[in-house]
């Protein structure tokens, strides 16, 4: 059971100047701004420079953070008394695809639709285009919860005890480096924005994530990947009723076939709090392309096992093997090796952590009913970046646009690629909720330090 707040504390009339100055068509305004420079994981630098920039303008001090050439997080401060906590609001800033058909297909899809380019359209309060919702629905809702934190304490409508952070970080899909892309780091993705950020000291003493979901969530799944090389013979398909025979491309087919069995018991053992980590088989290779008439010595296929905050890598490891030593056994013997390739553990904030009883109010503040967190999630985001290094950090975000509101289906991609203007206008006022509502409180009130 999440602790509510208590405690009596003079903010409200603060809090509806701040919240007033909500508007929807500067919301949509950013949405665009942020949606029409492109930032697929390692080309970020020019939307974080994009983002400086309009903080800048609004009276937030902020800059770029360069990881290399092309990549670069952003981030601004927007300094209190000193005598509060400082709380950091962020979004990652990247897409996993470019909205560049030479990249993109037939990868992603078999055509680019108008959704899956940089280019933005607004109609009917919805924003649509690539990465319109996530993330760069939730960038602009942060951009726009530090604009108008920052007007009213110039107006000297707010005075804060503590700083307002806010953060955009490169690299936060769960991605290496894009193929086909010139870029000498491999390691573009999986959160590297956010540990930089982090390492360069703009560190906070609670954090909130903007990512999708109308609910506090408090815990989530980390990620391990495995690659699985299963070896075989290499012939020719004139000589396989002459000469010995076992294809790796099928037998790697069976060992897929039986981990697709095993994902939904694995998932249905690890459900508990707030989680149900899945798996699945991402990407399968082998063989060449000029020519099929000869089998491949080996198939290499790629694995991504979800994490409960209460399993580790290395127990998560464990027990792939096992199952995997198990189908192949069932399938007559297959000789493979495996190798863990990528390992972000799960991690959970207490909740009754100061951030997550300020997210919980302002939620139930503007719902008008008591908070009910969703169950069942297999998301991972930058929070486990910011969680392992010891920052108290919820997720909040927005729900995607339902079918019935966009008047099409709404599949995956149009998920990430079309944003309602009402949700985000709702978003940025529970940030500012919870901003304010920490910002304006002593360390002590807080419990970072004795009373």
């Amino acid at each position: 059971m999440t602790a509510r707040i208590s405690g009596a504390h003079p903010r409200t009339p603060a809090l509806e100047r701040v919240t007033s100055r909500i508007r929807r068509d500067r919301l949509a305004d950013l949405v665009a701004g942020v949606v029409d420079v492109p930032s697929p994981t390692g080309d970020e630098a020019p939307l974080a420079e994009h983002i400086a920039e309009v903080l800048r303008r609004a009276g937030v001090p902020a800059r770029t953070q360069p990881l290399d050439d092309r990549q670069a997080n952003a981030w601004g401060r927007l300094h209190g008394a000193g005598s509060g906590p400082d709380l950091l609001l962020y979004a990652p800033l990247d897409t996993v695809t470019s909205g560049r058909e030479e990249e993109d297909l037939s990868w992603a899809a078999d055509t680019l639709r108008p959704d899956m380019r940089p280019v933005a359209k607004i109609e009917n309060e919805l924003v649509c285009g690539l990465g319109a919702s996530n993330p760069k629905g939730h960038v602009a809702c942060v951009i726009a919860a530090a604009e108008v934190v920052a007007g009213a304490v110039s107006d000297g409508d707010l005075a804060l005890t503590g700083d307002l952070l806010v953060g955009f970080g490169a690299g936060g899909m769960p991605t290496n480096a894009r193929p086909g892309v010139d870029n000498p780091r491999r390691n573009t993705g999986q959160g590297v924005g956010c540990s930089f950020l982090l390492e360069q000291g703009v560190w906070p003493d609670y954090a909130v994530i903007a990512k999708p979901g109308w609910s506090v969530s408090w815990e989530e799944v980390g990620l391990t990947w495995f690659d699985v090389a299963v070896h075989g013979t290499h012939t020719y398909v004139g000589s396989r009723h002459r000469l010995p025979y076992r294809n790796a491309v099928d037998l790697a087919g069976q060992l897929v076939h039986g981990l697709e069995q095993w994902f939904p018991r694995y998932a249905e053992a690890h459900t508990d709090g707030l989680v149900a980590p899945q798996g699945v088989v991402a990407s399968i290779r082998g063989g060449t392309e000029r020519t099929a008439s000869f089998t491949p010595a080996e198939c290499v296929f790629t694995v991504d096992l979800r994490l409960s905050p209460r399993s580790t890598p290395a127990q998560a490891r464990r027990e792939f093997t096992a199952a995997l030593a198990e189908i192949a056994d069932r399938i007559g013997g297959v000789d493979y090796q495996v190798q863990q390739v990528l390992a972000i553990p799960g991690e959970r904030t207490d909740p009754d952590s100061w951030v997550c009883r300020a997210a919980i109010a302002a939620w139930e503040e503007m719902e008008g009913r008591r908070h009910e967190p969703v169950t069942g999630m297999s998301g991972a985001t930058d929070a486990n970046i910011l969680r392992n290094r010891g920052v108290p950090t919820v997720r909040l975000g927005m729900p995607k646009v339902t079918e019935q509101r966009a008047g099409t289906e709404v599949d995956f991609a149009l998920g990430m690629n079309l944003v309602d203007l009402r949700e985000a206008a709702r978003l940025t006022e529970a940030l500012v909720r919870i901003a304010v509502d920490t910002l304006t409180r002593t360390r002590v009130e807080v419990g970072l330090d004795a009373g």
